[in-house]
């Protein structure tokens, strides 16, 4: 899709609006689906991450365009608000259920759900449609050893390798809340709380980054999230308020990471006169790669200590959902903290 974009910069506003078009449709079929509708479900997921997907590689390949110039404090402020923007849809798409039961949907809740996430892509592409009309910034054509010359292969490397913690937590939160912590029904509540914070923590790291360089917040912000992993390993079962408060200081500490590393990714590319959409589609590979690596690791783990979610756990499917949820996710921030190590102190652009 990257290759695509940058291949046929004129066609951006037919790849937004099939974009959003995939979404417009996807989420309200996705959520009229009946029990055994497997292939219908596979279906309709590839659908919607693939036009989330176009979408994000489209937005973040539009940065040297979007921004007033490609000076560091206006990419900094772009990022500022698109990563803002981000978490502002997720803590939206959270709330909207218990929203929309309130209001009285009853039963419909989950088919009204789809619509509104439906009509919210429409409205964000006709909002959106002039910023594909501007000027493309074409670059030079990407290869590997362009990236490596930017130095953007080894912020790729750092984007796969700190992306593993938080797609372990991801993927294992609502067995930690529920099975071990025993916050059944609750674990929305903390999820909600984690998104929250971090995006209330953007502008504090936007100013943070401005005085102390994008290496040194994103080593700070690293620094937070090891702690709070430590923290987790050491919860039991019932201690909500421990849990609340982690919860918070791991998504303060995220916010770092979704807003730092891909606007050094953005500087690295501009710097080097590469094509930002075919890079950015390397960079949305590596998140989803962690996200697969996360479950590929972590619930074959549990499997073969016997863990089911909703049974009472034994000693020894405890012991390995704690190691997987907090233990497993501290090493490799500790590894990703190491390597963030050896960046140069100064971003290009600097």
């Amino acid at each position: 899709m990257g290759l695509l974009t940058d291949r046929f910069p004129a066609a951006q506003a037919t790849f937004a609006n099939t974009a959003a078009l995939s979404m417009a449709l996807g989420f309200p079929l996705l959520f009229m689906l009946q029990a055994g509708m497997t292939w219908a479900f596979v279906a309709l997921l590839i659908i919607l991450f693939t036009g989330y997907s176009l979408g994000s590689i489209l937005i973040y390949g539009r940065s040297a365009s979007l921004a007033r110039s490609a000076q560091p404090d206006d990419l900094l402020r772009l990022a500022s608000w698109r990563e803002g923007g981000q978490l502002v849809g997720v803590i939206l798409a959270a709330a909207l259920p218990s929203l929309l039961l309130a209001a009285g949907t009853g039963s419909d809740t989950w088919f009204y759900f789809g619509l509104c996430l439906g009509g919210i892509a429409c409205l964000a592409a006709w909002i959106s449609r002039t910023i594909w009309r501007g000027p493309v910034e074409i670059g030079e054509n990407l290869s590997l050893l362009g990236l490596k010359q930017a130095g953007a292969m080894k912020l790729l490397f750092l984007m796969l390798l700190n992306s593993l913690p938080v797609a372990l937590t991801s993927t294992l939160f609502l067995f930690f809340a529920e099975d071990h912590l025993g916050l059944s029904g609750e674990a929305g509540l903390f999820l909600l709380a984690f998104f929250l914070s971090a995006g209330l923590s953007i502008p504090v790291w936007s100013r943070v980054s401005t005085r102390l360089g994008n290496r040194n917040t994103l080593i700070l912000a690293m620094g937070l999230a090891i702690i709070c992993f430590v923290g987790a390993a050491f919860l039991a079962p019932g201690d909500r308020v421990a849990f609340l408060l982690i919860c918070v200081a791991s998504g303060f500490a995220m916010g770092a990471d979704i807003l730092i590393l891909p606007l050094m990714f953005s500087k690295a590319l501009i710097a080097a006169g590469l094509k930002a959409a075919s890079a950015f589609g390397y960079w949305s590979f590596a998140g989803k790669l962690a996200l697969a690596l996360a479950a590929a690791i972590a619930l074959p783990l549990l499997d073969f200590f016997n863990f089911t979610p909703g049974a009472t756990l034994n000693a020894n499917a405890r012991r390995t959902l704690v190691f997987a949820y907090a233990v497993l996710p501290c090493v490799l921030k500790l590894i990703a903290l190491c390597f963030t190590l050896t960046l140069p102190q100064k971003d290009p652009l600097t």
